[in-house]
């Protein structure tokens, strides 16, 4: 059957979907994507600087310094370095410099404290070796700095 001339033809629409990747998504994905990469930086940064500090404690140590003075002077050093390395590659951070360092100074005053904490605890305490103790204090105080550094020390979009 002919239909008339005067009415047009109907086509069914189809539903209108979401997109797959609508802004919440998208910006997900953004943040995902740079955590994963300052992750990756932060962690080749921190497997050169613990390597080479670890090294040094285990030599000093066996020369016969204390264990705790010993970490003490080398967490000290490797903060040092890990800011001047973290700041600008890792994390992007080009807010002022001052507020940064005091937000840094206080993140690694944890750190330090976690370690220190680890090692009277593990060693003096429990006995456990001083180098093993040392060892796994790195990673227990990375994870800890790697989340300070990203929310509260270089905060994406910071101007201080």
């Amino acid at each position: 059957m002919k239909r008339p001339h005067s009415q047009p033809r109907s086509r069914p629409h189809a539903p209108v979907m979401a997109s797959v990747h609508d802004e919440t998504d998208v910006l997900r994905h953004r943040s995902l994507a740079t955590t994963l990469r300052q992750l990756l930086r932060f962690g080749v940064i921190g497997l050169l600087q613990n390597g080479i500090g670890y090294g040094l404690y285990l030599i000093l140590t066996l020369a016969g310094l204390p264990p705790k003075p010993t970490m003490t002077f080398l967490y000290l050093a490797g903060a040092t370095a890990s800011f001047l390395a973290n700041r600008r590659f890792t994390f992007g951070h080009t807010g002022k410099l001052t507020h940064a360092g005091i937000r840094f100074m206080l993140a690694h005053l944890g750190g330090y404290l976690i370690n220190l904490l680890l090692l009277w605890w593990l060693v003096d305490q429990n006995g456990y070796p001083h180098q093993w103790v040392q060892a796994g204090a790195i990673f227990v105080v990375a994870a800890y700095l790697f989340v300070s550094f990203r929310f509260f020390v270089f905060p994406a979009k910071s101007n201080s």
